[in-house]
C-alpha cells in the first residue's frame, strides 16, 4: 500500500465506528486522513489525536455540518484548496433510523436524503475539480444491502442509499474519462454503536436474526469493510469503477 502514502483522503462520519476504522487503516499506509463529521458531536480533536497515535499516522479533524449543505460543500472547496487537492472521498456519514413507516415525518425522510446521498453529491462537486486536475481520483460511496429488500423499518434509509447507488452509476460514466474511479460499497450487519443504539434492547433478538441469515456465522467487524475500502482507494482497484460490492458475510 505504499502508493497511498501522501494520498489525500476526506472522509465523512469519521468519528463513528466504521469510519474511525477506516481513518487508522488508512493513516497506517501513510495517507493524510481529514475526519470530517459534526463539530457539535464533542471531543472530535481528541478522538482524532487518539487515532492518529493509535495508527502512528496524520489523521487531522475537520468539524462540518452535512445537514447545511451549501456550507459544507463551499468548506470542502475551500479545505481541498488548502490541501492542494483531494485525492480520495471517501461518503461513509449516514443517518440511519428503525421504526414503522407511519411513523416518519416529512423531516426525518429529507434528513436522511441530505446527509445519507446529497451530502455526496455536494462534495464530490468540491472535490472533482482537483481530481480532474491530477487526472485521477477515487470516491467510495457507501451504499447498503438493505437495498435487497428483506429489511422493514427503514424506509428513509433505504430510499437514501438507493440514491447513492444510482449516484455511483453516473458519477462513475461522467468523470471516468478524467481518470477518477468511483464505487459503492455495501456493507450487511456491522457490528457499530450505532447498532447498539438503533436496537437498544433488542439487540440480542437482532444479532441471532443476523446470524440466522447470514451464510457466515460470524458478525462483520468494523476492520472487514476497512480493508475493502483501503482495495477501492489503492491503485490495485484502478480498473474497478460503477461497482456496488457487497460486504455482507454472504447475506
Amino acid at each position: 500500500m505504499k502508493a497511498l502514502a501522501g494520498r489525500k483522503v476526506l472522509l465523512t462520519g469519521g468519528l463513528g465506528s466504521l469510519g474511525r476504522s477506516q481513518a487508522v487503516a488508512l493513516a497506517r499506509v501513510g495517507a493524510r486522513v481529514l475526519v470530517l463529521d459534526r463539530p457539535d458531536i464533542g471531543d472530535g480533536e481528541q478522538t482524532v489525536a487518539r487515532l492518529a497515535g493509535q495508527a502512528r499516522g496524520d489523521i487531522a479533524f475537520v468539524g462540518c455540518d452535512l445537514n447545511r449543505l451549501a456550507e459544507a460543500e463551499a468548506a470542502v472547496a475551500a479545505l481541498a484548496a488548502k490541501e492542494g487537492g483531494i485525492d480520495i472521498l471517501i461518503n461513509n456519514a449516514a443517518l440511519i433510523i428503525n421504526r414503522p413507516f407511519e411513523q416518519f415525518s416529512l423531516a426525518d425522510y429529507e434528513d436522511q436524503i441530505r446527509v445519507n446521498s446529497s451530502a455526496a453529491f455536494a462534495l464530490a462537486r468540491a472535490c472533482a475539480p482537483g481530481m480532474k486536475a491530477q487526472g485521477y481520483g477515487k470516491i467510495v460511496n457507501f451504499c447498503s444491502i438493505t437495498l435487497n429488500g428483506r429489511w422493514d423499518g427503514y424506509v428513509p434509509y433505504v430510499a437514501s442509499k438507493g440514491a447513492m447507488l444510482g449516484l455511483t452509476k453516473s458519477l462513475a460514466r461522467e468523470l471516468g474519462p478524467h481518470g477518477i474511479r468511483v464505487n459503492a460499497v455495501s456493507p450487511g450487519a456491522v457490528v457499530s454503536e450505532a447498532e447498539a443504539r438503533v436496537f437498544g434492547d433488542r439487540l440480542k433478538q437482532y444479532n441471532d436474526w443476523i446470524l440466522e441469515n447470514q451464510s457466515l456465522k460470524t458478525r462483520i467487524e468494523p476492520d472487514n469493510v476497512a480493508e475493502l475500502v483501503l482495495f477501492l482507494v489503492s491503485p490495485a482497484s484502478d480498473m474497478i469503477s460503477g461497482q456496488n460490492i457487497a460486504i455482507d458475510g454472504g447475506w
